[in-house]
């Protein structure tokens, strides 16, 4: 059966997912950073304990993709948002695995959705076990969320019925698609708040809630991630038409390939009705992208959307996202916690860079 060596990690997990230099470069935020790390470290041993299982084919197959890596966003952010109050409690760090192990569920039910072939640079699981196993692995872990966030009393529960509810409403509105006469774009925006805003909004909120935090400061949190979310999947519209594969993780076009409306694609549409070029583009990318099979070389339909103005406004939409993500945090008190956070949105979207 299928496994894989747990990910090779550098001295500190957030200088693994390569947020310290960026986040903790001021000689007065090392102690806040060595905190950070702390955490992580503690999330991360609790997440291999927690995705264990008594029934082996279970462990194997629920570890799967905890061992594939992942750069640990949304536990981050608990951390984070968890130093307005007391810190990295007991009850924040069971909350910041409980958020990851959400997030690592999701992936199980996204890649049978979207028929995805890899993940984290891994054959996807439903790819190496098919998607009876996936599915059932994602509602082992969503199941074992739960748990966790019982744990946490009355308004955890809520808070993870309300984004457990919003994930599968965006999957749902993804799958199906705009209705007649609604707008494409903002009907694709909604998806992904619901899909991504959402687990990333209730990450930051859970730090807030656990830490002994002032309450007024959960409203801001909230809707920093919320836009963050966004911001970051947009972003990740721009990376999969990026040439540099091997540095970004993804293969040029994966997105379109497997037939997603990305928002470049969206825009390009949009244009094409009065656009003769971008029509002629349009053209060229569903005949000869969507739905093309991995072994079609499709790099230079590809690298023509990416030179294409809608990428740029892509990108520009992003930067968006994450301006008023900060803006949204402006309530919060002056200090290592807002600088941080204000450099995690500008991370976010500098990964296009």
């Amino acid at each position: 059966m299928p496994s894989l060596p747990l990910a090779r990690r550098g001295n500190t997990l957030s200088s693994q997912i390569g947020f310290t230099e960026r986040l903790f470069a001021s000689s007065d935020d090392k102690q806040f950073a060595k905190r950070i790390d702390a955490g992580l470290d503690l999330v991360e041993g609790g997440l291999r304990e927690q995705v264990r299982y008594a029934d082996e084919v279970a462990d194997v197959t629920a570890r799967y993709l905890l061992n594939a890596g992942g750069k640990r966003v949304r536990p981050m952010l608990t951390l984070l948002t968890a130093q307005l109050g007391e810190g990295a409690t007991p009850e924040v760090i069971t909350a910041a695995q409980a958020v990851e192990i959400t997030h690592l569920a999701s992936l199980y039910h996204d890649d049978v959705m979207d028929e995805a072939l890899t993940r984290r640079g891994v054959p996807s699981a439903q790819h190496v076990w098919g998607n009876s196993v996936a599915v059932l692995t994602g509602d082992l872990l969503f199941a074992r969320a739960s748990q966790l966030v019982a744990s946490l009393g009355e308004g955890a529960i809520r808070l993870q019925a309300d984004t457990f509810e919003r994930l599968c409403l965006g999957q749902l509105h993804e799958t199906i698609g705009p209705n007649e006469g609604d707008d494409p774009v903002a009907h694709y925006i909604s998806v992904l708040s619901d899909k991504t805003g959402s687990l990333v909004a209730a990450s930051a909120q859970m730090g807030v809630m656990f830490s002994g935090a002032p309450q007024e400061y959960i409203r801001p949190v909230m809707e920093f991630g919320e836009k963050v979310g966004v911001g970051f999947q947009l972003v990740d519209d721009v990376i999969d038409l990026s040439a540099e594969g091997e540095e970004t993780g993804k293969t040029p076009g994966t997105d379109l390939r497997a037939g997603v409306a990305t928002l470049p694609l969206l825009k390009l549409r949009a244009r094409a009705a009065s656009d003769q070029a971008a029509s002629a583009l349009l053209e060229r990318l569903e005949t000869e992208v969507l739905g093309a099979p991995d072994d079609v070389d499709v790099s230079d339909a590809v690298a023509q959307l990416r030179a294409h103005p809608v990428t740029q406004e892509t990108l520009d939409e992003a930067y968006r996202w994450a301006r008023e993500a900060v803006e949204a945090i402006a309530p919060l008190p002056d200090g290592p916690v807002k600088r941080a956070l204000t450099r995690f949105a500008d991370t976010i979207v500098e990964r296009s860079s």
